[in-house]
């Protein structure tokens, strides 16, 4: 791992620093929920940005319409610019480890998660040996690398809950880890970074070209009931709900919302969690 980046940013003090200016000049990136294709739908709807359904949300979140993308029907359509990329927040850190596992010892809900990357400038055909990052806090809200932010006391080995992996000739990932805890101002979230042209070696990676930075969201309801059992529980900070979130724009999975199915009965048995993501590499 190399050294961490400056950090100037309490985490209960949100600025306006934590979201993309929506005047400037941005990378332009479809995030779709799930594998099911509606591509037709899509057109016909002007690129409109759509909720996320889950396989357990209530009746009114399955009301709400839903636009998924595959990376098939993508590449049939040429379509996969929706929505804008939003900043990496305080918390990066550079050279994470090339691993599908970014739990090391962390206890939490299980989420496996199922990524397509899409190549918008080449008729959104899925984009082989891009590396997919992800870090995120551990369910009392602390991250690797900045312990004790959030107010707790524990190990802190600059790794947990960090890492990717690179994507297939299909142009998928997948990844597992826990569904995150919360800390002051920001709603439960993880972070993500597409790099292109990585050299791996040593079990990190070198080089190469960031062509996306996002947030991934989870569903509300299911979050409350996430954060309700142990050790989440443990947690004592202040949440912030998805709708008061100083990032989340209520765009669905245009803005980051995952798509997520139960593993089984219970909400410790864990969740898949997909999304489409197409970026551009020009």
């Amino acid at each position: 791992m190399t050294g961490k980046r400056e950090h100037n940013e309490q985490p209960d003090q949100p600025t306006a620093r934590h979201r993309c200016d929506k005047g400037m000049q941005r990378r332009r990136v479809l995030i779709g929920g799930g594998t099911a294709a509606l591509a037709g739908g899509l057109v016909a709807a002007g690129l409109a940005s759509a909720d996320t359904v889950t396989s357990s949300t209530t009746a009114t979140d399955q009301a709400t319409s839903t636009v998924s993308t595959d990376a098939s029907a993508s590449a049939s359509t040429g379509v996969c610019s929706l929505t804008a990329e939003v900043t990496e927040g305080p918390y990066s850190l550079d050279g994470a480890l090339v691993r599908t596992d970014l739990r090391e010892e962390k206890e939490g809900v299980e989420v496996q998660y199922t990524f397509t990357v899409v190549d918008q400038d080449n008729d959104c055909a899925p984009l082989a040996d891009a590396f997919v990052e992800l870090w995120h806090c551990d369910a009392l809200g602390e991250y690797s690398g900045y312990v004790g932010k959030n107010g707790h006391t524990e190990d802190d080995d600059g790794t947990f809950l960090r890492g990717g992996q690179l994507t297939d000739t299909s142009g998928q990932v997948s990844l597992i880890s826990i569904w995150p805890g919360h800390y002051v101002s920001r709603a439960v979230h993880v972070h993500m970074r597409v790099h292109t042209g990585v050299t791996v070696a040593d079990g990190t990676y070198t080089g190469g070209t960031v062509v996306h930075t996002g947030q991934l969201f989870f569903d509300a309801d299911l979050n409350e009931k996430v954060q309700a059992t142990s050790p989440y529980s443990d947690n004592t900070t202040a949440e912030t709900v998805l709708a008061d979130d100083t990032i989340y724009d209520d765009g669905g999975s245009a803005s980051g919302l995952l798509t997520l199915t139960a593993l089984g009965t219970s909400v410790s048995d864990g969740y898949t969690a997909t999304l489409t993501v197409g970026v551009s590499t020009t």
